[in-house]
């Protein structure tokens, strides 16, 4: 029997081979790193600090902001050094826990777009029971699941992906550790370990759908009711961030998740990949603000009382 322990450490070997692009995409990347980490946290800090955010969609809000910043976070370091070192090193266990904290972050976020559409759902097709709809203890319930499913999802895939042997290659044509690019590396049969991972992640990907698919049909149905042209846009207004949001990042998972490993193109894999894991968490927060008044209205607030304590 071969000894998985053969394999100590994965080279990744990064966006490009090309020195003359290293640089760039160094300041590039590290731009949108530092856009994505303060949006994120000056949109939780807002959230916190203005009592009129404390509200169910403001409480989901807070979580994606939080869980976008640590998706991006488990990522974007090792991109960053990857790009001013030809070949980073990574180890074995260091490749494993960077694997497992990704895939739970982004299960996370797949399942919180889910309860934010049902919470949009709820203040939309039944205002007048919103309140008694979404009280604290249901979102903090639903809050709860989404990070319950996040950890089985990453143990599933962490877990399956490193009981496979690694004895021969130690090169993952990846900029990070990705299931489906460190799952090619190994010498034993992996196609139930293939199986495994594109059925757990259509599982929840489908799931979440399915639920932000329904919410939008009545939020839809309701909308087109409404015979007020003010309450017909603010209905709108209301569910426009979010289905941008939702529509950016399942347009890449899908493309990244649902085929076998043997239909992937890694050069397209890693385009498709830096959307996702760095592009995304840097979106979100900038969708949100800028198509949000409350949020507006909350950063004029902080922006006014910070120039009067100057004066």
């Amino acid at each position: 029997m071969e000894n998985r322990t053969k394999v100590t450490q994965f080279i990744l070997l990064g966006l490009t081979d090309n020195p003359q692009l290293q640089i760039p995409f160094f300041l590039i990347f590290i731009l949108i790193y530092l856009i994505n980490v303060f949006g994120n946290i000056g949109m939780i800090t807002l959230i916190l600090l203005d009592f009129r955010l404390h509200t169910p969609m403001y409480f989901f809000l807070c979580n994606l902001s939080l869980v976008d910043l640590c998706y991006s976070s488990a990522v974007t370091p090792t991109v960053l050094s990857g790009l001013l070192i030809r070949e980073n090193i990574i180890s074995y266990n260091a490749c494993a826990t960077q694997m497992f904290f990704f895939a739970v972050f982004v299960t996370i976020e797949n399942f919180l777009l889910a309860a934010m559409a049902y919470d949009r759902y709820a203040a939309v097709c039944k205002p007048l029971h919103y309140t008694t709809t979404m009280t604290a203890s249901v979102c903090a319930c639903m809050a709860a699941s989404c990070y319950a499913g996040g950890f089985l999802n990453g143990c599933i895939h962490t877990g399956d992906t490193f009981s496979l042997i690694f004895c021969r290659s130690n090169v993952v044509h990846h900029f990070f550790c990705d299931v489906p690019a460190v799952m090619v590396l190994s010498c034993s049969d992996r196609h139930v370990a293939e199986m495994a991972l594109v059925y757990a992640a259509s599982f929840s990907i489908f799931l979440s759908l399915t639920i932000i698919f329904i919410s939008y049909l009545f939020i839809f149905i309701t909308i087109l009711k409404m015979h007020s042209a003010e309450g017909y846009w603010k209905a709108l207004s209301t569910c426009g961030s979010h289905f941008i949001a939702v529509s950016i990042f399942y347009g890449t998972v899908i493309f990244m998740y649902l085929q076998p490993s043997s239909s992937h193109s890694m050069d397209t894999a890693k385009m498709a990949s830096v959307f996702y894991t760095m592009v995304i968490p840097m979106l979100n927060p900038l969708v949100y603000s800028l198509r949000n008044k409350d949020v507006k209205n909350a950063f004029k607030k902080v922006i006014e009382k910070v120039r009067l304590s100057l004066c």
